[in-house]
């Protein structure tokens, strides 16, 4: 449908087997950089971000090429050609990874970062970009989408729950990083 925004999955040379439109584009790479930091800007860390193109291009995996450890995907929405933009670009994306469920014995998906760039929002393309990844859950029999949000960022929330996710108070995120994770690594 030509009135209906396009995702497809990035892919290093930016040309990709769309959902809805195989036209190719200009490389993913830095634009997924640049999504990346205006989210980190966005939530008071631009300091953390240690990404490049370079480590991108090197750990994200891309349709048509095996994946590569971890195997994080990003798919990208662009807003439908209109009379004064015939060929937009991408104004989001969802950076996600498969995960499994020892509970519910099934796979699924974690979604690492969902961005839409300010000028889009409230076109439906985050919750596009949802119902997007809802369907890859189901395709390989999944039983569960998940994300972490700050606790601060009160529309994020809001918008999560408008479409049916809920909060999980009794599980706190823990993480080892930086020299902690060096240290526990010793003598592995």
């Amino acid at each position: 449908m030509a009135d209906q925004p396009t995702i497809r999955l990035a892919t290093p040379e930016g040309k990709s087997t769309s959902i809805t439109s195989p036209s190719p584009s200009p490389t993913h790479v830095p634009l997924i950089l640049q999504f990346i930091c205006e989210l980190a800007d966005y939530e008071k860390a631009l300091h953390e971000v240690e990404a490049t193109e370079e480590s991108l291009l090197s750990t994200l995996s891309f349709p048509d090429t095996p994946p590569k450890r971890g195997a994080v995907y990003t798919a990208l929405i662009t807003p439908p050609p209109s009379p004064t933009n015939a060929s937009p670009t991408p104004v989001g994306m969802a950076l996600y990874f498969y995960n499994y469920s020892t509970w519910r014995s099934a796979p699924g998906i974690y979604l690492e970062d969902l961005y839409v760039q300010p000028s889009a929002r409230g076109h439906g393309y985050g919750f596009k970009l949802l119902k997007y990844l809802a369907k890859q859950v189901l395709e390989v029999s999944g039983r569960r989408l998940e994300w972490s949000v700050l606790t601060w960022n009160e529309p994020s929330i809001r918008f999560y729950e408008q479409v049916g996710a809920k909060g999980m108070d009794e599980w706190m995120k823990m993480m080892v990083e930086g020299d902690a994770l060096t240290k526990l690594a010793e003598g592995a």
